[in-house]
């Protein structure tokens, strides 16, 4: 292996496996089948999640998953979960017959008071609590568990559409950072910053990542064991809705559009939602949980249920772990909380009568407020009535075509889970010819480092290319991309390997053009907000590498188009009016122009782009030329808009735009010479050469890219011939 391999080996992203084996024998035999199987491989993994819905025993799970820990270290597991989840735990271990000194058990909030260095390993019940991504609690736990051996996950699904849950349980268990795995599967979605899609073609590949340190279970059939006793209960929703005045003076007075409209109209409505909310309670002799978003809601209606007890944010926690628990325990018969309270790890099987007094956009707190008692282990019918003024129509719309979704991405995710040794269920794209060559383009698909080791010494005319731009994008998760990096410190160590090539293949005398951008740096990654000068460490890179630093020109970009883009914090006007030391310019693109060293020994002769006059160059064109900073380039002229592409395939994230790629080889390059690019991608640089009387040398690693590649180069050999047919 030589030292390129070898620093190819350190770069793969591999969740490593860091625990034991152990026989299912030896586990609690009160397990189910399904339970053994978690057990087994969350133990074999060593730091591991257990995605199990409601009512399928992660609790049991989890505390047999810290018996054994305990008896391989001989040291106690330390389990963490919500206060009133605390007693519950106990119960469970007491009932399934666990010792209680194998493990310490704690609420969340004592964290900070405990010496976590005693324990061998960590569970977090209700894990749920690290997607706060820039919360104190979720910080505090990633750091302090940073170097625990044994680390367990345990919560109903989440989200499979929240990213930052699934970002945070990765970085916590020790495998990519949330940041690493936004860079990696992620794309902005529409522009907005905090808004990500994850790409067409990287759904296989995440949700084969996160199938390697979790396992999601929606029922035990998807896994191929026994779902015997694990059927659902029937629910039924009960709608009523509240008549309410329209006030707004708007012809839609039925439609809230806002959280502010909305709670004007949950004031409006409130003692219509009251009176209906005592009807329903009062009436009845069973249990009830009822759920409200206000104080005052939640106070009146303690005062006019019978029998019934208000857990409140106010309350003390101990208050709030006796009641929680005592509904559990059947001690009174109507319970009045919030969802954010009690939404999460109850156990209300016990009852199947809910009633949401008022409930808002918030899908995951409605969803885990209606599994408290609609879940595995049920006997009963669920009953859910939700009382919903008639400007709220709109939000109860939205809640269920979100529930929709969820249960959907719930379905995928527990596929992946089935799948035995994680077997992909998607072919990848394929590519039957690594290597193209004609007369007029010669196509690589491949490492550019090891593919660029064919192309002769002093082959090139011209290189033009974009790279990756360090950790700003990942284009794929191979270990050879350039963009698939940790940090730009091993984005230098990975591009210093290519720029000997360059040099080498590029004859004396003549210019390497890369066009870059400086690279924002993100405060949740960094812990500040700013700009790491690329285009510098490019210059520093190349010149230490023997190119001499020709020059550099500034490619102009819209402000305005960017704010809009990005929404970065320092181009909002907003930001200007609050603290101005917070606004910056908007971030230029760069063209750096690097020259070999030696003498030219082909002096590059100019024609006119339109009439094709030999050695001639106008005056007004050569004035754009030399001002350092170009204003005429058009954004949107990129080969992206003419690439049909395949449905499963994102776009190229940056194609370089052809106005700047037209310019560096008119200025640079003469007709029928060779224009290399070392990171092809859809083939623009090539594209352009070709156009313009010249061959292409081109080196892609991604197989769908290239594949565009290919297709473009001949579509557009195709084009010419057709011309010159024509005329």
């Amino acid at each position: 292996m030589n030292e390129y391999e070898k620093f190819l080996e350190t770069k793969k992203k591999t969740f490593i496996k860091s625990g034991f084996e152990l026989s299912e024998s030896k586990l609690n035999p009160l397990l189910k089948d399904f339970q053994k199987f978690g057990v087994k491989t969350a133990l074999s993994k060593g730091r591991f999640a257990f995605f199990f819905d409601c009512g399928l025993g992660k609790t049991f799970c989890q505390l047999e998953w810290a018996k054994q820990v305990s008896i391989k270290t001989k040291k106690k597991v330390l389990i963490l979960a919500p206060l009133a989840i605390v007693e519950q735990t106990k119960g469970e271990a007491i009932k399934f017959g666990i010792e209680l000194d194998v493990f310490d058990i704690n609420n969340y909030e004592q964290l900070k008071n405990i010496d976590t260095s005693i324990y061998s390993g960590v569970a977090l019940d209700e894990s749920s609590i690290l997607k706060g991504r820039d919360g104190k609690m979720s910080a505090l736990i990633i750091d302090t568990f940073k170097n625990t051996p044994y680390k367990l996950c345990c919560t109903a699904t989440p989200s499979p559409n929240d990213h930052m849950e699934l970002g945070q349980h990765s970085e916590f268990l020790g495998g990519m950072s949330y940041l690493e795995m936004l860079a990696m599967y992620f794309v902005h979605d529409g522009g907005e910053t905090s808004k990500w899609r994850l790409r067409k073609h990287a759904q296989d590949d995440f949700w084969q990542y996160v199938a390697q340190w979790s396992i999601a279970i929606d029922n035990p059939e998807t896994l191929g064991f026994c779902g015997e006793g694990y059927s659902l209960p029937e629910i039924e929703y009960i709608e009523h809705i509240i008549k309410v005045e329209n006030e707004t003076q708007s012809l839609f007075g039925d439609i809230a559009i806002s959280a502010t409209d909305l709670h004007k109209d949950l004031k409006r409505s409130f003692q219509s939602r009251i009176d209906k909310t005592k009807e329903l309670v009062n009436g009845s002799n069973e249990q009830w949980l009822i759920w409200t978003l206000k104080n005052d809601e939640a106070a009146l209606l303690s005062k006019e249920i019978n029998n019934s007890v208000n857990v409140q944010g106010s309350d003390s926690p101990e208050y709030k772990a006796k009641h929680l628990n005592g509904f559990a325990k059947n001690e009174f018969q109507n319970l009045i909380t919030k969802t954010s309270i009690a939404s999460f790890g109850m156990n209300y099987q016990n009852c199947h009568n809910m009633v949401f007094t008022s409930y808002d956009f918030k899908f995951e707190a409605f969803y885990q407020a209606v599994r408290r008692s609609f879940r595995f282990g049920q006997e009963f019918k669920v009953k859910v009535h939700l009382l919903i003024p008639e400007s709220q129509t709109n939000v109860r719309h939205s809640i269920l075509e979100k529930q929709k979704q969820h249960f959907e991405r719930i379905a995928e995710m527990s596929k992946y889970s089935a799948l035995t040794n994680y077997k992909k269920n998607k072919t990848k794209v394929i590519v039957k010819n690594k290597e193209i060559k004609t007369d007029k383009y010669w196509l690589m698909n491949g490492d550019c480092v090891e593919m660029a080791k064919n192309i002769p010494d002093n082959n090139l005319d011209l290189v033009v290319f974009s790279p990756p731009f360090a950790e700003l994008y990942v284009y794929s998760d191979k270990p050879e991309d350039m963009g698939n990096v940790t940090n730009y410190k091993q984005f230098e160590a990975h591009f210093k390997y290519l720029v000997p090539e360059i040099k080498r293949t590029l004859k004396n005398g003549r210019i390497c053009a890369i066009h870059c951008m400086d690279l924002p740096i993100q405060k949740g990654k960094e812990g500040y907000i700013g700009l790491r000068d690329f285009s510098g460490m490019l210059i520093e890179w190349f010149t230490d590498l023997g190119f001499i630093y020709h020059s550099k020109v500034t490619i102009w970009k819209n402000p305005v188009t960017e704010m809009q883009r990005t929404k970065a914090l320092g181009l909002l006007h907003k930001t200007i009016k609050k603290d101005s030391a917070m606004s910056r310019v908007g971030i230029p693109d760069y063209v750096l122009f690097f020259r070999n060293e030696g003498d030219n020994q082909v002096p590059i002769q100019h024609q006119d782009l339109n009439a094709q006059k030999p050695n001639y160059l106008p005056v007004d064109l050569w004035q754009k030329y030399a001002s350092p900073v170009w204003y005429d380039i058009d954004y949107s002229r990129t080969l992206q808009y003419r690439s049909g592409r395949d449905g499963n395939d994102e776009k190229h994230i940056c194609p370089l735009q052809l106005d700047t790629i037209e310019r560096c080889i008119h200025l640079y390059s003469n007709e029928n010479e060779t224009v290399g690019s070392f990171f092809g991608g859809i083939g623009s640089e090539g594209f352009q050469a070709i156009k313009m009387n010249r061959k292409s040398v081109s080196i892609e690693l991604k197989e769908s890219y290239f594949k565009i590649n290919a297709k473009n180069h001949a579509e557009c050999v195709l084009e010419k011939e057709s011309t010159l047919t024509l005329f």
